[in-house]
């Protein structure tokens, strides 16, 4: 289990600190992650990788000459948010362009599409290749469904040596595209990872059992049966990959690859050494010729008992790739050439954001909003444990604390805006910002812009009204499944969502005033909420172990009921309940009005 911690919510920045305070002529801090601290010519492509703190050496441990350019560095197990994957391209970037690569998981999608636009939009050429290595999270003809797992490292390798090589964005895209094609992985566990603060782990093997098709997140196998030994385990993960030979492969025999056998965690280099000897063999006897073989931990899930083994099909080019030269805190190959070391006054500096003028009456709503959020985080921090119980059923298990670090986040910002005297709107965009930064993952991506959306909706001028209220939930309902494309039935958030604003719309249309109005509808995502035990996940990581989750209700929509119920409270103290929809005056102290 994870020992050595202070606050869990606090964990990720913190040995974020502690990476750069090590590696210092290495990489240096920027908002969001770390960055090269070494120059790089200018006009060369910017590779930007990235996602959830928990797997060093990924995704800070491999920045540095010959691989990334970048690392965001999102939440334990949680994608960076969109903010931090622009802020560290930003940073990175030398004017050829960036490629951001990750893994296919839900929220890095999400919030690296949402970063790669942001940055197009800015006038940096931005592209993306998401890996999809592990064979066993979706058939072949599903490929684009895969997870990332140890197969980054093959991706981001050649990326970033072609970038090195001069290669201009098109194609460094197109040695990305094409290595991820040529990459195959396979993973197992023989126990569950614990993450700080945490007294169980996510999941559990019984004993004298392997689970079978493994992620990198503390996701249940795919599988389960006896341990084997060590040789039998080699033929398992070897015979398993050779079954399944890229397209441009039509025979193991005569092919090259890079190999990596990858530590989980917790399994001894020792162990991983007398794998790999019969992986070697096995291969070797089945016509395969080995090149430069990566054995070690090189994507971890904290004391995960696990290994996995990627086959990297290689071509003249790709070889070419796989064996140049780098030199980053954790991974080092061949030789490069000495770099000057960066100024830090090169690097973008972040500007605190300005605090827009507003009327008294909004700074009213606002003060009601601060309370809301306060609410909120208690709220959250009362059941993080059972929200991150309930998530890890069939889930990674870290949804309780980016919800808890997200919420304490939001909070922060909105009490520091609402004391600069923002008004309603500031203080919702500020907040909404902050959570999807602190939290990551897609639940910050989404709450994030939820309270964006209501924000929007209520202004910085006016006193708002129920009206306004529900159509800010209403917009934020839109943007939440049009951005994370999830429909009702899918259990998720949305299955809670959805009746409480089309609750909420109906009560305010038929003249309840917003504590009523709300009230039923919180007590209607409540019960949605509790119904989704019965539900099969389709969406997320919780996907390819939908039928674990069966009797369980899902974390995002649970959460989602606790916070509105929790919010009741505060709307009956504001009061207001007979007030118009909307008021411009700018004197009078009312809060949001019913």
């Amino acid at each position: 289990m994870t020992r050595l911690f202070n606050d869990p919510a606090d964990f990720a920045d913190e040995m974020i600190d502690g990476f750069v305070a090590a590696n210092r002529n290495q990489v240096r801090r920027v908002t969001g992650g770390v960055v090269r601290s070494t120059r790089t010519p200018e006009g060369t492509v910017a590779l930007v990788i990235g996602g959830g703190s928990g797997h060093y050496p990924a995704f800070g441990g491999i920045v540095g000459q010959g691989l990334a350019h970048g690392a965001a560095m999102g939440n334990l197990f949680a994608s960076p948010s969109a903010h931090q994957v622009e802020s560290v391209a930003k940073a990175a970037q030398r004017g050829g362009g960036v490629l951001l690569s990750y893994g296919n998981y839900a929220g890095d999608v999400l919030h690296f599409t949402q970063a790669q636009d942001a940055l197009n939009a800015a006038g940096i050429p931005t592209r993306s290749v998401a890996v999809t290595d592990d064979i066993s999270s979706a058939p072949l003809a599903e490929q684009h469904k895969r997870r990332g797992i140890a197969g980054d490292l093959t991706v981001f390798k050649s990326a970033a040596a072609a970038a090195e090589a001069g290669y201009d964005l098109d194609e460094v895209v197109r040695v990305a595209t094409h290595a991820n094609e040529r990459t195959r992985s396979f993973g197992v566990a023989f126990s569950g990872c614990t993450l700080p603060g945490a007294t169980e782990p996510l999941f559990t093997v019984p004993e004298g059992r392997m689970a079978v098709g493994m992620g990198i997140h503390g996701e249940p196998g795919i599988d389960e049966t006896d341990v084997p030994t060590a040789d039998e385990l080699a033929t398992l993960l070897v015979s398993s990959l050779l079954a399944e030979l890229p397209e441009g492969v039509s025979e193991a025999a005569g092919a090259r690859v890079g190999v990596i056998l990858n530590g989980l965690g917790s399994v001894k280099y020792e162990e991983l050494f007398v794998v790999y000897r019969a992986v070697a063999a096995q291969l070797e006897a089945a016509g395969v010729e080995i090149v430069d073989p990566e054995v070690g931990e090189l994507v971890t899930s904290f004391d995960m008992a696990g290994v996995s083994l990627t086959l990297f099909w290689l071509d003249e080019e790709l070889e070419g790739f796989w064996a140049a030269g780098a030199d980053t805190p954790a991974y080092r190959k061949g030789v490069v050439a000495a770099a000057e070391q960066l100024d830090p006054s090169e690097l973008v500096a972040e500007t605190a954001a300005e605090i827009p003028e507003s009327t008294d009456v909004s700074r009213a709503a606002a003060a009601v909003v601060v309370e809301a959020l306060d609410a909120l985080v208690q709220v959250i921090d009362t059941n993080v444990e059972e929200l991150g119980r309930i998530d890890a059923v069939a889930g990674d298990g870290d949804h309780g604390i980016g919800m808890q670090r997200g919420a304490r986040a939001a909070v922060t910002a909105a009490h520091a805006a609402a004391d600069a005297g923002a008004g309603a709107h500031t203080v919702l965009h500020l907040a909404g910002d902050a959570w999807a930064d602190r939290a990551g993952g897609t639940s910050g991506a989404l709450w994030g812009l939820a309270l964006r959306s209501v924000g929007t909706a209520l202004g910085d001028e006016v006193a708002p009204g129920r009206t306004d209220v529900a159509t800010g939930v209403q917009a934020a309902v839109d943007g939440i499944m049009s951005f994370g494309k999830a429909e009702v039935g899918q259990k998720t958030m949305v299955d809670a969502l959805v009746p409480f604003t089309t609750t909420l719309s109906a009560a305010v249309a038929d003249g309840a005033d917003l504590v009523t109005a709300w009230t039923t509808a919180a007590a209607a995502a409540s019960t949605a909420a509790a119904e989704t035990a019965d539900l099969l996940p389709k969406m997320g990581r919780a996907r390819p172990h939908a039928e674990k989750s069966l009797g369980t209700v899902d974390a995002g929509a649970h959460s989602f009921g606790l916070i509105v119920t929790a919010i009741v409270p505060v709307l009956e103290r504001a009061g207001g309940t007979t007030a118009p929809d909307r008021s411009t005056s700018t004197t009078t102290n009312e809060g949001v009005h019913a």
